[in-house]
């Protein structure tokens, strides 16, 4: 499965917004853009349909950037690139329909609505807690590595 940049930077975007939750400060564009090396054209894009999922909130005037709407244990990638990934969270389309409609239906129960309820479970499965969580671990794991 191949995810968009655009999906990946509002993963990376959305996990920076996790990170500056407890604070409860909004976070400028210009400032995840700057920490995460993404173009602040780009993230705009991103963040309108995040806010038009109500993933985030937007916050005006000159203390004003972004927020979580929610906690970070109630956002999922799932919830993420569903908002930002329209065509890779759509249902697979029929392929033989006209010709072949038992080959369709076949591959739809064999294959394509199993693939897609992995796909959405996986993503569910998981929070921004969790990927803050394997953050701090993978931290953890460079402070320990020794070289001889």
């Amino acid at each position: 499965m191949k995810i968009s940049a655009k999906g990946r930077y509002g993963l990376a975007a959305m996990t920076y917004l996790a990170r500056n939750y407890a604070a409860g400060t909004p976070i400028t564009i210009v400032s995840i853009s700057e920490k995460l090396g993404i173009s602040k054209i780009y993230l705009e894009q991103v963040f309108s349909l995040l806010k038009r999922a109500r993933l985030v909130n937007s916050i005006k005037g000159s203390q004003g950037g972004y927020q979580l709407a929610r906690p970070p244990r109630e956002i999922t990638p799932y919830d993420i690139l569903s908002s930002i990934e329209l065509s890779l969270m759509e249902k697979t389309a029929p392929a033989a329909q006209e010709k072949m409609p038992e080959l369709d239906r076949a591959l739809a129960s064999c294959v394509f609505t199993p693939l897609d309820e992995a796909i959405q479970k996986a993503l569910s499965a998981i929070s921004l807690d969790d990927i803050l969580t394997a953050i701090d671990q993978e931290k953890s794991a460079e402070s320990l590595m020794y070289f001889i």
